[in-house]
């Protein structure tokens, strides 16, 4: 083992709040289009509203999602985060054409496709001052130089960027960040 190499851990304790993001496999712009988009969120609102998880703040970009939130309970044997990435693969495989879905054919003994990256990175939010941090973060991602596709964060219609800014939100699952510190 090279002790250099960094390897980021997906390693959650239930009733903990994350920073949790997690990468298309080969950094493929897969979420490019709403509808993939729509996957994301469809899982997201649902396993919020089974009170799995709560959900705090959120960016969806073309190729990656940056997620704060609490994994409340297991789904069944799974913790949620596994929840999350198996649905919305599934529902990308139904989505996408034969010739798209071979970008993420795998050799592996237990599936022929990976949509997600193994390496999916938790971050332990364990301050006001780290989770805000963090929200600012993924608030301005859509902003970033090589993204560049909006001027305001708000402008952004996947991300909780709004909420925070004005109170409002199209995603009901949300829960504000500051009643939790």
């Amino acid at each position: 083992m090279n002790i250099f190499r960094s390897e980021r851990k997906s390693f959650t304790e239930i009733g903990k709040i994350y920073f949790w993001t997690a990468t298309i496999h080969k950094w493929i712009n897969l979420l490019e289009p709403e509808s993939k988009k729509d996957i994301l969120i469809e899982s997201l609102s649902y396993l919020s509203f089974q009170g799995v998880v709560d959900v705090f703040g959120f960016v969806i970009m073309p190729n990656h999602v940056h997620i704060i939130w609490r994994m409340n309970k297991m789904n069944g044997k799974e913790k949620p985060f596994g929840s999350f990435l198996k649905y919305t693969a599934h529902e990308f495989k139904k989505t996408i054409s034969s010739k798209e879905l071979s970008k993420f054919s795998v050799q592996r003994s237990n599936k022929g496709f990976e949509f997600w990256q193994r390496d999916s990175l938790s971050i332990e939010l364990f301050s006001p001052e780290v989770a805000y941090q963090k929200l600012g973060y993924i608030h301005l991602n859509p902003m970033a130089k090589n993204w560049s596709l909006v001027t305001d964060p708000c402008d952004y219609a996947y991300s909780s960027a709004g909420f925070y800014e004005t109170g409002n939100s199209k995603f009901p699952f949300l829960k504000h960040l500051g009643e939790e510190f």
